[in-house]
């Protein structure tokens, strides 16, 4: 699926708007997983922040030739708030790739995933949200297992980088739901990434080279661009004009729960039986957020 597609106006972003949101969820975290199996594979060859640029750019590239947001009639405002939101997409993916570079994906998402928790209850009204917040985060908790060691060389570092891409998470959430909410998210989200990529450019030019030295990393490269961020961004904006940030940022714990669906169906990894539980918790997190007493904004395409 294209992000254009995926976005305003196409067929398929018609059909994704009539998707029940929790399935657009877990068809974004599939993707998002996918991506980052292929990340891990490039740590080897290149540093985290320059396969977090190579995502940036290729990302970029993909929506900006789908997209054609030249033809958008910008403003100063919405050429600013675009930026922002670029700048904070593409700060999560640096520091969440720098994260799980040094410490288990599972304690990453769990540390990370505070930055969603925050804005659902700050954002939330009523005692939904609050409630839903707290059965998603231990849900996650439960999932994930945190399982630090202080004392172990990089833990620190590792933990402070996870909260940083949480911080970055809830700014991604607020901002992402004010450039869907303007009618044109996915051009905002393309010019928004070309932005990001600029912003990251200096940390990765001495070592962006190394993706092209051969075709199977270039090829990875790209899938990591394309199932990363075209893909799941994109749906993100379908999703982000119908829902409030509260009940976004609760449905982001689909996540790790997916990521542990995928590890059972498609790697053989049975669940133990705190992974169960947190499914549980998540579930009840999701339904909990999904009667909230308000109607899902519609979908204008």
């Amino acid at each position: 699926m294209s992000p254009g597609a995926a976005g305003e106006g196409g067929p398929v972003g018609a059909l994704a708007g009539r998707v029940p949101a929790p399935l657009v969820f877990v068809v974004s975290a599939s993707s998002q997983y996918l991506g980052a199996g292929l990340a891990v594979s490039l740590f080897a060859l290149m540093p985290s922040t320059t396969v977090a640029w190579w995502r940036l750019v290729v990302g970029a590239a993909v929506l900006l030739a789908v997209r054609h947001p030249w033809r958008t009639r910008w403003t100063r405002r919405t050429l600013a708030v675009a930026a922002a939101f670029g700048t904070a997409t593409a700060t999560m993916n640096v520091i969440f790739y720098a994260a799980i570079s040094l410490l288990p994906l599972g304690t990453v998402v769990s540390l990370e995933f505070l930055g969603p928790v925050c804005v659902a209850a700050l954002t939330g009204r009523g005692w939904r949200p609050r409630c839903a917040a707290v059965l998603a985060l231990l849900g996650v908790v439960s999932i994930s297992g945190l399982g630090i060691d202080l004392g172990q060389p990089g833990q620190r570092a590792g933990v402070l980088l996870a909260l940083g891409a949480g911080v970055a998470w809830a700014a991604y959430i607020l901002l992402g739901r004010r450039v869907a909410a303007a009618g044109v998210g996915i051009d905002s989200l393309a010019v928004g990434m070309v932005f990001g990529a600029l912003v990251y450019a200096p940390f990765a030019v001495g070592t962006a080279g190394i993706a092209l030295t051969s075709v199977a990393s270039a090829a990875m490269a790209l899938g990591v661009g394309l199932l990363s961020t075209a893909v799941p961004y994109g749906l993100d904006q379908v999703v982000l004009k119908r829902l409030g940030t509260d009940t976004f940022a609760l449905l982001s714990s689909l996540m790790p729960a997916t990521s542990m669906l995928v590890g059972v169906v498609v790697l053989r990894q049975l669940p133990g039986a705190w992974e169960v539980i947190g499914l549980a918790l998540v579930s009840a997190a999701v339904a909990l957020a999904s009667t909230d007493g308000r109607s899902p904004r519609p979908s204008r395409r």
